[in-house]
């Protein structure tokens, strides 16, 4: 964590979950070289990260992959918030569909940017998220406007039972299918029927979406 050195400057740890070696090499060596800043662990799967999480001290800001091998960058979100709170996540990805992006934002992220974006910008957001800022992407910003500007008009949603209630409490937590159906032990092609139905009584078609429409209209 944040702690000081010494010297007046304090130092940010930093981790880096990306499965691609030679971006994840990239990005480690660019943020160690930043003055306050320091990157000691990189790993190419949420596992391992979890896993080192338990045994040192956990970093200040996690820069975090979606399209991981094994637990994805979503689901590892979750876990990493569940076991340190007070690490910020930003989710560094090629993908720009809303469904990740509210997933990830749902999960937990405090920030989310494309690989694309230039070098000064991810240094930028490291030290804005701790501040207790939320940097996004602007392509992602103004999806997310028009995502909510979507929702915007009132509709009329048919009510939804209790164990809807429940599911649509646990898509919001992050949970995927599979945890879902663990959590409350019923099947996989139960909780897939009952995601189904969701869908059609809020008249959306993606998890994103659900989770959106839940936060916008007080749902839980």
């Amino acid at each position: 964590m944040i702690a000081r050195t010494g010297e007046p400057e304090e130092v940010m740890e930093l981790w880096i979950v990306e499965d691609d070696a030679l971006y994840r090499r990239t990005i480690a060596a660019l943020l160690h070289e930043i003055p306050g800043m320091r990157c000691d662990h990189a790993f190419g799967r949420c596992e391992d990260a979890l896993k080192a999480i338990e045994t040192e001290s956990a970093p200040d800001v996690l820069l975090m992959d979606i399209g991981l091998p094994g637990m994805n960058g979503i689901e590892g979100t979750a876990r990493v918030r569940q076991v340190s709170p007070s690490t910020r996540i930003i989710i560094l990805t090629v993908h720009e569909d809303n469904d990740k992006i509210f997933d990830a934002l749902c999960a937990g992220a405090s920030g989310y940017l494309l690989k694309s974006s230039a070098p000064e910008e991810i240094v930028g957001a490291m030290r804005e998220v701790v501040r207790g800022g939320a940097p996004i992407n602007a392509q992602i910003a103004r999806r997310l406007l028009a995502m909510f500007t979507d929702l915007a008009g009132p509709r009329a949603v048919s009510p939804l039972t209790h164990r809807e209630r429940e599911i649509l409490k646990l898509m919001v937590d992050g949970l995927t299918k599979k945890q879902i159906a663990a959590h409350l032990i019923l099947s996989y092609h139960t909780i897939d029927t009952h995601i189904k139905n969701i869908y059609a009584k809020l008249e959306v078609h993606t998890r994103g979406g659900a989770v959106a429409r839940a936060l916008h209209d007080h749902l839980l």
